[in-house]
């Protein structure tokens, strides 16, 4: 088995924990990142891989919230676009401003000038750090977007906002890879199966789905975030929150690409929801779908696909119409929505709520649950747990370095600079960059020590960077790398991937004996 995932778990179970963090999502791995920059001991564990539940799932956009101004929430709109304009400056490979053309029916609930009012509201809130909005005719609609099906619109919008150029799994990852840096523990495939606040400890027992086997973890503090599973976790553990989560069902579908644009066509569906079509490489992603649901785990259905599929085709102007043969991936998330625990959400109000969060603190008892929170907001998820800690009696020290963000311009000039010394393009570096950061310099090490790590095999991935994956990325399963650590499971079919000839090397990189075996299991698994 992997010798790093090995690694942390002798280290969990055999050291005292300063901190137990339970999910390896984008709020748990920022926590622990934040922590690890202390210098205190962190372990942070997911039931599955990690951002494997709800951060894998998100539009890939890092927006201020700009639909929430209509519920006139004015300092969480400005929070949002802060949040979004720190990710920006602190991620300028990673996030970045992307253009969203807004079209509007006639007879649309809000007049068109008022719409384009709030753009200008939201881009003043978000202190003009984009380019300005626009007012678009129908006639600009025509010449700018010839896509669009323009016979009942009443004009649009172009404003701006951000997107994650990587996924938002990749993302995540990001941060538990600072985690492990700081010489901190990750473990995926690590479910929490019991808990016990006693003598000024939590014990905790936990099963290595992996082997099978279960192992006790004793830490100082525990953060519960855990995603839509935080209600479930406190249950177990037998705290009583002052909140809760309901749920909502989101679900995207990845097509050929529609058009070569690269805005974020925005409309509203036939139901009056926000209904986006992300542009992704060569492909674009549609959605999302808002239905409730009251379970953590949601499938998609053809219902919801086809939904999609009808409100692309009656917005746009299509050659072909889309059909569920077009679909090459689907990607459905639950996201929790927190609300007061005395609170009853009525069926009008719960698609009103905003995707705030909100942390519950038993200080008594050195632990605190994370609920709701969005990929924008995440930095400061991360201070916040990071100063809660301090209350408990845990302060590390304070680092020289921030906690996140990419290194400084000075090494990424270096890294281009060595990169294209040893061949690689300046695509190849970009890509290299966004994706590991200074880990980077270690690809470019491996090809320096050996020309043949330059060789592309699967999607254009050098053998290099295959290798640093299977070092220091912890890829248990294929789908691991597949899904997160790549997007490639959704911007490729399948049956392209099955019989890749560039599969069988990649695999055998990732996981040696094991390699086919985990290819055949990828392939026969219908959530493959």
């Amino acid at each position: 088995m992997n010798p790093l995932r090995t690694t942390c778990l002798d280290r969990a179970r055999n050291d005292t924990q300063d901190s137990l963090v339970i999910g390896g999502g984008i709020n748990g791995a920022v926590s622990a990142a934040a922590l690890a920059a202390k210098g205190l001991k962190v372990t942070v564990i997911d039931k599955g891989d990690f951002a494997s539940c709800t951060s894998q799932e998100s539009s890939n956009l890092a927006w201020g919230g700009i639909k929430y101004l209509e519920n006139y929430e004015f300092s969480l709109v400005q929070k949002l676009c802060s949040s979004r304009n720190h990710l920006m400056d602190s991620y300028p490979g990673q996030v970045r401003e992307i253009r969203f053309f807004t079209s509007m029916q006639k007879g649309f609930r809000k007049p068109r000038f008022l719409i384009y009012c709030g753009t200008l509201l939201y881009w003043f809130m978000g202190g003009c750090r984009t380019k300005a909005p626009r007012l678009l005719s129908v006639s600009a609609i025509r010449k700018e977007a010839p896509m669009v099906n323009t016979e009942s619109l009443a004009g649009g919008i172009e404003y701006s906002d951000a997107y994650f150029v990587e996924n938002d799994a990749r993302f995540t990852f990001s941060f538990i890879r600072r985690v492990l840096r700081k010489g901190g523990n990750a473990i995926n495939y690590a479910e929490l199966i019991s808990g016990q606040w006693k003598n000024g400890l939590w014990e905790c027992k936990v099963r290595d789905r992996v082997s099978g086997d279960t192992f006790r973890i004793k830490s100082r503090t525990l953060i519960n975030a855990a995603g839509p599973y935080v209600d479930r976790i406190n249950t177990m553990l037998n705290i009583i929150s002052d909140f809760r989560h309901i749920f909502s069902k989101g679900v995207h579908i990845i097509v050929p690409r529609i058009a070569r644009t690269r805005h974020v066509l925005t409309f509203f569906a036939s139901d009056g929801r926000l209904f986006f079509m992300i542009p992704m490489g060569n492909r674009t992603c549609i959605g999302t779908t808002d239905t409730r649901t009251d379970t953590e785990n949601a499938d998609s259905t053809d219902d919801d696909v086809q939904f999609l599929l009808d409100n692309a085709n009656r917005l746009l102007q299509l050659k072909q119409p889309l059909t569920q043969e077009n679909v090459i991936a689907r990607r459905c998330g639950v996201r929790p929505l927190v609300v007061h625990k005395e609170d009853a959400v009525t069926e009008g109000e719960w698609t009103s709520l905003s995707r705030k969060h909100e942390i519950d603190v038993q200080p008594d008892k050195n632990m605190f649950s994370i609920y709701g929170g969005k990929l924008t907001d995440c930095i400061n998820i991360g201070n916040e747990a990071a100063e809660l800690i301090t209350s408990f009696g845990l302060t590390g020290f304070q680092s020289l370095e921030k906690w996140y963000g990419e290194p400084s311009a000075e090494k990424h000039r270096k890294f281009e600079t060595d990169g294209k010394k040893l061949g690689l393009t300046g695509n190849q570096l970009d890509r290299i960059w966004r994706r590991h950061g200074k880990t980077g310099f270690q690809v470019l090490e491996k090809i320096k020590r050996d020309p043949k790590m330059l060789e592309k095999l699967l999607a254009g991935i050098t053998r290099a960077e295959l290798h640093l994956m299977a070092e220091q990325e912890m890829v248990v399963h294929l789908e691991d790398f597949l899904r997160r650590r790549t997007h490639l499971a959704l911007t490729e079919h399948r049956a392209a991937l099955r019989c890749h000839p560039a599969l069988a090397e990649t695999a055998n990189i990732l996981f040696g004996d094991r390699a086919e075996e985990e290819i055949e299991h990828y392939f026969s698994s219908t959530a493959g």
